[in-house]
């Protein structure tokens, strides 16, 4: 698992390798990006499905560092996704340059699926492939 810091909009940072043993899944998006915004009520869908596992850890990762319009964004379209920005370094092979990206870390820290572009998120085979990875 990389070790990367992400901070949410309370201050409080979550390192991504204190994680380990939890199915994590990171979304790097931003407000102005239409592929993003298309994905989004189908990443919401899922978050909604699966918050209560606790053994699954979501991370929307604002690409562009600003709170101040990632923040309206969530609430005007009733988004309750965890929102979060990097507060280190992303390595390549995660954040290519593109976005959106979405990247699922396995419970033992392994890279097990990695997206570029949007995605619908919202199937009930996703949220079951998510599951069967956090048993």
């Amino acid at each position: 698992m990389p070790n990367i810091t992400f901070q949410n909009t309370n201050g409080q940072i979550l390192n991504l390798s204190d994680q380990k043993g939890k199915v994590i899944f990171i979304n790097f998006w931003a407000t102005w990006c239409p592929p993003c915004i298309a994905e989004m009520p189908s990443v919401n869908e899922l978050y909604e499905k699966l918050q209560h596992n606790k053994n699954i850890v979501f991370i929307m990762v604002d690409a562009d560092h600003d709170f101040n319009k990632s923040v309206p964004f969530m609430n005007k379209h009733q988004f309750t996704l965890p929102l979060y920005e990097a507060n280190s370094e992303i390595p390549e092979n995660l954040l290519s340059g593109s976005i959106p990206i979405t990247v699922i870390f396995d419970k033992k820290g392994q890279l097990v699926f990695h997206h570029e572009g949007a995605g619908d998120y919202s199937s009930a085979k996703f949220a079951d492939y998510l599951l069967k990875l956090s048993r």
